[in-house]
């Protein structure tokens, strides 16, 4: 049964990825994504938001999820793109809205006056996402501000099956339970708070003063495990708030394909890193350079991988097809997890002889040292305490920005 849902996510990926692999990703020429690797012009597509799918929840027939997601760069028109990549049954979409949120303390599921936006597919209104495969809207116009928060709500009238969702979103989102309330500004009727995005996986802007978009490939450090909720501290947040400064021609997008517990070789927490390439990384708008981080979860997992080799041999793959596409790739080093009752000597060896490798192996086109950044001086098998909330594996508001200073801004876009 494993083998026949693997090979069922190996189909859908690649559904996904011939779905959305467009050849072009300018405004008057489809909304297909940029190409790989190519610079964001005034009229491209720049990935600004992601959730990579992490599974499966049971789904809510007739309700409307109101998503929250937090842009890195901003643009004169959006598109959003739905998810029904790990569900069953075909998923009908009775409408899907795009809004500006309402600032507040704390901030709640109101949309800005007059910002509301209704999303078409193919020029209409509802749609039909087939098991497998992911769907991009048309272009809405909607100026959308960087560093700023967007409501995406998506309203589903039957029952689709098994919701596809990021579950570990460290973002509250909301539910209505009593039918299409994607138009609502006021979310009164959003009475239910959610921890997952559900059926969204990116979104995407037009005309942004940037060179494209940087992805993080990773796992629970990268997905924001341990960082404070609905402040969008997570090491790619933070990353984000320092390309921001940066002149246009330097400028990325960033897009956050961390999923906890994700693994570099196997399944588990959704589809392994190499399985989910083409789907999480290569068919992003715009991507100009991914920075991966896995790796830690099979050396600690169950079953374990004891072999450097099969790591590095993946980092090689991965590294590989990118550059196929002309896409930069910075290895960041694993962190310690010395204390979390997972470590053993063993792991601790083969953590370090992987790193090493990342270090002075010569693949990459950059190393993000996160390990010299974070281990503590006095034991470096273990993480700094002012960076540990307690778990000894993931890290603090401080602890994600010190990884995020960590990256060479200069090596992300050539």
């Amino acid at each position: 049964m494993t083998r026949v849902i693997m090979a069922r996510h190996l189909v859908a990926a690649l559904a996904t990825v011939l779905s959305l692999a467009t050849p072009c990703a300018r405004a008057d020429e489809g909304i297909g994504p940029a190409p790989a690797g190519a610079p964001a012009r005034g009229l491209d597509w720049t990935g600004t938001w992601e959730a990579a799918p992490s599974g499966t929840a049971p789904a809510q027939p007739g309700a409307s999820f109101r998503n929250v997601v937090h842009t890195s760069v901003g643009g004169t028109a959006v598109r959003v793109r739905i998810s029904n990549r790990l569900g069953t049954e075909p998923l009908r979409l009775g409408a899907v809205t795009v809004a500006l949120r309402e600032p507040g303390e704390p901030a709640g599921p109101d949309a800005v006056p007059g910002s509301m936006r209704a999303v078409t597919f193919a020029g209409a209104r509802s749609a039909v996402v087939p098991p497998g495969t992911d769907l991009v809207g048309d272009p809405v116009r909607l100026r959308i501000p960087a560093d700023a928060d967007l409501l995406i709500s998506v309203h589903t009238p039957g029952d689709p099956g098994p919701a596809t969702y990021h579950r570990s979103a460290h973002q509250t989102n909301f539910l209505a339970r009593d039918g299409d309330r994607t138009a609502d500004e006021r979310g009164t009727r959003y009475t239910t708070d959610l921890h997952s995005w559900y059926y969204l996986t990116g979104v995407d802007v037009l005309g942004a003063p940037a060179a494209g978009s940087v992805v993080t490939l990773g796992d629970s450090i990268t997905d924001g495990t341990g960082s404070t909720p609905d402040t969008n501290r997570r090491w790619p947040d933070r990353l984000a708030d320092r390309l921001s400064g940066l002149p246009p021609r330097q400028r990325l997008g960033v897009l956050n394909a961390g999923i906890s517990g994700n693994r570099l070789l196997r399944a588990g927490s959704g589809p392994s890193a190499l399985d989910r390439l083409d789907a999480d990384v290569f068919s992003r708008a715009g991507v100009r350079t991914v920075i991966v981080m896995e790796g830690i979860n099979d050396i600690k997992g169950t079953p374990e991988e004891r072999n450097p080799r099969a790591l590095e041999d993946a980092y090689r793959r991965i590294v590989t097809r990118a550059h196929a596409l002309g896409i930069r790739v910075v290895g960041a080093t694993m962190t310690p997890y010395g204390g979390h009752p997972a470590w053993t000597a063993a792991r601790e060896a083969v953590r370090q002889e992987v790193n090493a490798f990342v270090r002075e192996g010569g693949l990459f086109d950059a190393v993000a040292d996160f390990d010299a950044a974070v281990r503590d001086p006095a034991d470096p098998y273990r993480i700094r305490p002012a960076y540990d909330p307690g778990d000894h594996l993931h890290f603090d508001d401080a602890g994600m920005r010190a990884m995020a200073d960590t990256v060479d801004l200069d090596t992300l876009v050539p």
